[in-house]
């Protein structure tokens, strides 16, 4: 038989149609084998304590409580069934790039983001889609109903990159959008002005939201390997220009690396969970590093 993970890998995913297939292989591949999944809890937080009685589990117990009192309390929870989640993802021109067998930034947000909407709505949660370029051009408002994971995903399958990037106006744009507070899921390589991307991000979180970045990067982005004379084209302007990459390889990863500490620094500084993403790196593992990570904070 053979093994169902080779289907998570970017370079077989590409070959699928269906992105909502996508989505539940990834998904159910990633929790495939485990006693307790990561993903639960997203909408789950503190009620009250009420006594403990025989049975309850202990991990429940509140210590600290019992320290005060000599007493035994448990937490109890509740769950938020109208917890609103929105995914956003950039569609400027920038997000279609891709290098070797890899897929576009575009298609791995989309597939990432497609796996995120679909374990979310499995948690009966709100899913909302927001789609953006220079503006916001879709938004689609949260909701719980199973039949509109389908319209989501059906939005994202049919939406192709283009125009130029204009990130922070169209954060800013929804986040005006947002009356009540929720879970903002964000995928673009934020290839923009970064203190007006960052100002947009914490916009959210005056709001009070939680607000989740990915940082989708190819891998020649990052590694910058270009050999020879090459003509690099702007995929927003269609300016070019000829070079040596050598002469530029220590300068630009330095620029990028600058740029990214930037972002994550000020993300970190106003808890917002800021996450770099390579489009070569499997679904599962992505998935499995965002939501243990969730675990820990």
């Amino acid at each position: 038989m053979k093994d169902y993970r080779r289907f998570l890998q970017p370079d077989v995913v590409a070959q699928l149609n269906n992105i909502e297939l996508i989505a539940r292989l990834v998904v159910e591949g990633f929790i495939t084998g485990l006693h307790r999944s990561p993903y639960h809890g997203f909408s789950v937080e503190f009620a009250e304590h009420r006594p403990y009685n025989p049975g309850d589990e202990i991990k429940h117990l509140d210590w600290k409580v019992y320290a005060r009192t000599d007493k035994f309390f448990v937490k109890r929870f509740q769950e938020e069934t109208n917890l609103r989640s929105i995914i956003a993802i950039d569609k400027s021109a920038s997000m279609n790039y891709t290098s070797g067998k890899n897929l576009t930034k575009f298609e791995y947000s989309a597939y990432l983001a497609a796996s995120l909407a679909y374990l979310l709505m499995k948690q009966r949660d709100a899913v909302g889609l927001a789609l953006y370029d220079e503006s916001l051009k879709v938004y689609m408002p949260p909701r719980s109903k199973s039949s509109y994971i389908a319209e989501i995903l059906k939005t994202i399958d049919q939406t192709q990159p283009s125009e130029k990037t204009g990130t922070a106006s169209a954060l800013n744009e929804l986040a005006e959008k947002l009356n009540r507070r929720g879970l903002i899921i964000i995928f673009s390589d934020f290839f923009d002005e970064p203190d007006s991307v960052l100002n947009a991000l914490k916009h959210f979180r005056h709001k009070k939201n939680e607000v989740v970045a990915f940082q989708i990067l190819d891998p020649q982005e990052v590694e910058f390997k270009f050999s020879g004379s090459v003509i690099f084209k702007d995929m927003e302007t269609t300016e070019t220009i000829q070079t040596q990459p050598y002469q530029l390889r220590r300068a630009y990863r330095q620029t990028l690396d600058n740029f990214t500490f930037k972002i994550k620094k000020e993300c970190f500084e106003s808890n917002i969970d800021f996450n770099i993403v390579r489009t070569d790196e499997p679904y599962d593992k992505a998935l499995r590093k965002y939501l243990t990570k969730r675990l820990t904070m």
